[in-house]
């Protein structure tokens, strides 16, 4: 299992939470996703390694941000 944390920007509500949720348990090998409005940032369980450009790519379309 990989471990990863993502600090997003541009969540606004639960309803962001939602899709930033939905949008990242689309990607292949993605197992679990915990969003934090508060924190600003998406913890996610894979069972692959995860290319940092396609997570951003899949939360730009959604309409958010991945901070560096």
């Amino acid at each position: 299992m990989t471990n990863t944390l993502l600090k997003i920007s541009g969540m606004t509500c639960q309803n962001c939470v939602r899709h930033v949720k939905d949008a990242l348990l689309e990607i292949p090998g993605v197992e679990s996703v915990d969003v934090s409005l508060e924190k600003a940032n998406a913890q996610i369980i894979s069972t692959l390694i995860l290319d940092q450009v396609e997570l951003k790519k899949v939360l730009e379309a959604a309409g958010y941000t991945v901070q560096d």
